[in-house]
């Protein structure tokens, strides 16, 4: 299969490097073009069609929803989907409110108003400062990018949104400018993804939460990639035993329709009064009864297990990759998302891996990211991964 390299000229404004090849249809974790071309999908639209394609259940959702006329009202009104569904990630975690939005960066965007109403109310006005870590990943609106570790993202915005900074990984550091007077929140992802699928340490983890609930800061995990089951339990928090202030999700939340959340501890949301924050499209009935599906489905202990034992397997057949291959430097990651260092630019390796028939993303200059639909069986990840160490070479 050798896929077309010529840029694709049109109308859109050109932000993003698109693959030449024009996607028609979909069905399971498979996608195909016009003619036919078949692609096997350890991508999952980055993390996001968990379900993966054309699933019965998701379909059938949409329909119901259809069926009742409520597409949108806003949220001046309320409908019945949207809350259920936060009574069920209550009831599933720490949390005791939720605010529903449209997206991974809109769920920071929040958290980050959240954190910094609640300073000003515990602390006055100094205490706003919010930190977040080497590597982090946090969004590209005007408030992320300023907590997002990639210099190409944040450097043609300069100046950033104030008060916002990012430290090293390191205890020692952030022992010293964690403040009970100036910072209000830490930021960070247990997994993070787009800096390389770097799982974060377990101790260093539990430290950096004693240390804020000790000074009274508040701590915000961004789960909108590594949660929702995608490493194996519903939250990625569940394997450091801890517990956040405040979690933000999106991506795989109605599996392909935009939806984002912040959960929040009732004492966050106490600073919180009508008019602070808003959203005109978060939480609608439409994209919110299809939530309510993705959420039984993804958070069935059967399905857990899945990605568990899968994730696993997937792990240590990348392992026996990296022994085999000179061009593989390290492999990381848990359940069905891993990072794989290679020698080679990431984005040759992807464009040899469409020639092959399988879909990846790079997640830096040399690292592939995989994250297949979590419903993918054994068998064709057994495919994938023989496409994926032909692609390497």
């Amino acid at each position: 299969m050798t896929v077309a390299t010529d840029p694709v000229t049109d109308v859109l404004l050109g932000l993003y490097r698109r693959a030449p090849m024009e996607l028609v249809r979909a069905d399971g974790v498979r996608l195909y073009d016009a003619e036919g071309q078949e692609w096997l999908d350890f991508a999952a639209g980055i993390a996001v069609n968990a379900l993966g394609y054309n699933d019965a259940g998701v379909k059938q959702a949409m329909l119901e929803a259809l069926e009742t006329g409520l597409v949108h009202v806003s949220n001046l009104f309320r409908t019945a989907p949207g809350e259920r569904l936060a009574d069920k990630l209550v009831a599933a975690s720490f949390a005791d409110r939720v605010f529903f939005c449209n997206s991974g960066a809109e769920a920071n965007e929040g958290a980050f108003k959240m954190a910094r109403k609640w300073g000003k109310l515990e602390g006055g006005v100094a205490k706003h400062e919010i930190l977040s870590l080497r590597g982090a990943f946090h969004g590209r609106l005007f408030g992320t990018v300023a907590a997002t570790d990639r210099p190409q993202y944040r450097n043609p915005f300069r100046p950033l949104a104030g008060g916002i900074h990012i430290h090293e990984r390191d205890m020692t550091e952030l022992a010293r400018v964690i403040s009970d007077e100036t910072t209000c929140a830490v930021i960070l992802e247990p997994v993070q993804g787009e800096g390389g699928v770097r799982v974060l340490d377990t101790g260093f983890v539990r430290e950096l939460r004693a240390l804020t609930a000790e000074r009274n800061v508040l701590l915000i995990l961004d789960e909108i990639q590594c949660g929702y089951g995608r490493t194996g339990t519903f939250f990625a928090y569940e394997q450091f035993g801890i517990t956040p202030d405040l979690l933000t999700l999106a991506k795989p939340m109605a599996n392909g329709l935009p939806m984002g959340a912040v959960l929040l501890t009732q004492r966050v949301g106490d600073a919180m009064q009508p008019g602070d924050h808003g959203t005109t499209f978060g939480g609608g009935p439409l994209v919110a009864h299809v939530a309510n599906h993705v959420f039984d489905r993804l958070s069935d202990a059967k399905m857990l297990a899945h990605v568990a034992k899968e994730g696993k397997w997937l792990g240590e057949q990348l392992l026996a990759i990296k022994k085999r291959s000179p061009k593989v430097r390290a492999v990381r990651g848990r359940g069905f998302m891993w990072g794989i260092d290679v020698t080679d630019p990431a984005k040759a390796v992807v464009a040899r891996a469409l020639d092959q028939g399988l879909m990846i993303v790079s997640a830096g200059d040399h690292t592939l990211r995989l994250l297949p639909p979590l419903v993918m069986t054994r068998a064709d990840l057994r495919i994938g991964v023989e496409k994926l160490e032909a692609a390497i070479g």
